[in-house]
């Protein structure tokens, strides 16, 4: 997927050569903007309305190039893609984009925390969106960070109730704002949208899901359900991370489809009979809440899940929970039949209602508001 920048192109030179830098906040993210669309993205574009932005990534390395990028994604929304090889080098390079006397640092990994140093934050957060450290080939050195991190935090969000329950027991000033959900861009599968090509040749019903494809899915769970079930198209979409082609099972009746755009989602999610998530039950998805729940409901989509803690207590009404192939081949017979025992899609809309990523990000910055205030 590549996210559509509004100005794909680096930022313009002011006079004297130096960049642009008088920005209200700056944010540390280990996501690639132009990657899987999710909770970085929805609150800092948000975010953005109000207050000026420096987004800064991981490194990346190019030596064949001179120089870092500096990308406008708005007027009010910069993206810096650092040229150097480890996250200490970044700070030299700060200088040529960004004052050291900031408003607000927004952290959503403390990878980041040797920058910390250069920048003077009236407020620091810190947007705990994962348990990062739990993560495959996470660095041991991340534990410490986080706790340095969270003793320097002003104020800590956490993108789930579990991951709530973990940093309440470290930091005073805790909120728990589990993943949200844009209704109306998902609510467009159940409009006349015409099937994405490569999902209308897949002879259905499809049993389908949009995410990352990494450490944290079952693959053997859904290897084994698609022989169970050979005449149920089995579609996954989305990048692969830290796993290769070969981790994946291969059947007949299970597609790869690869990253879509944001934009594109709700055209495939028409295309499902039954949405799925079938995490694997690891160190890796112990604290996650995830965001795509709501997503297939905005669609209207029957949704089966394995027992990811999160999704078991808020939504086991509105979600077929399994733990066998067994299960998952029985709840998807029970879908399409729709003779499944828990509530009908219809009853989706309670829930959907009460949570937007609108909503969300108000309320995040009325605490700020708020704990400065204090």
């Amino acid at each position: 997927m590549h996210i559509a920048y509004k100005n794909d192109s680096y930022a313009p030179d002011l006079p004297g050569g130096k960049h642009s830098n008088d920005y209200d906040m700056v944010v540390f993210c280990h996501l690639r903007w132009d990657f899987v669309y999710q909770r970085p993205q929805h609150i800092i574009n948000r975010l953005a309305k109000g207050r000026k932005i420096l987004f800064i990534e991981e490194p990346w390395h190019r030596p064949e190039e001179q120089g870092s990028r500096l990308i406008v994604i708005t007027p009010n929304l910069h993206l810096l893609q650092p040229n150097v090889q480890h996250i200490e080098e970044i700070t030299a390079i700060l200088p040529q984009y960004t004052a050291k006397n900031i408003n607000t640092g927004w952290f959503y990994s403390a990878s980041f925390l040797p920058l910390l140093g250069y920048f003077s934050f009236d407020t620091i957060v810190y947007d705990c969106m994962d348990e990062l450290s739990l993560f495959k080939g996470a660095p041991e050195k991340l534990v410490q960070q986080e706790r340095d991190l969270m003793e320097k935090a002003t104020v800590v969000f956490t993108g789930g109730k579990s991951l709530y329950e973990s940093k309440v027991q470290h930091h005073d000033n805790v909120y728990c704002f589990p993943s949200s959900v844009d209704r109306d861009h998902f609510a467009k599968a159940l409009n006349g949208l015409a099937l994405p090509a490569d999902i209308d040749t897949i002879k259905g019903p499809i049993v389908g899901y949009f995410g990352v494809i990494d450490e944290r899915i079952d693959l053997t769970l859904l290897n084994e359900t698609a022989l169970l079930k050979p005449q149920i198209s089995f579609v996954m979409i989305g990048p692969l991370a830290k796993i290769s082609e070969h981790d994946l099972p291969r059947q007949h009746n299970i597609h790869y489809l690869g990253m879509k755009g944001y934009n594109e989602l709700p055209g495939y999610l028409k295309a499902f009979s039954v949405a799925m998530m079938p995490f694997a039950l690891n160190d890796a998805t112990k604290y996650i809440s995830p965001t795509k729940t709501l997503e297939y409901m905005a669609a209207g989509k029957p949704i089966i899940s394995t027992a990811i803690y999160d999704v078991v207590r808020d939504y086991s009404k509105n979600v077929d929970i399994i733990d066998t192939p067994q299960k998952f081949a029985m709840a998807i017979d029970a879908a399409l039949l729709k003779r499944s025992n828990i509530l009908s899609p219809t009853d989706y809309n309670d829930i959907l209602k009460k949570t937007s990523w609108d909503t969300t990000v108000e309320k995040m910055q009325e605490i700020l508001k708020n704990t400065v205030q204090q």
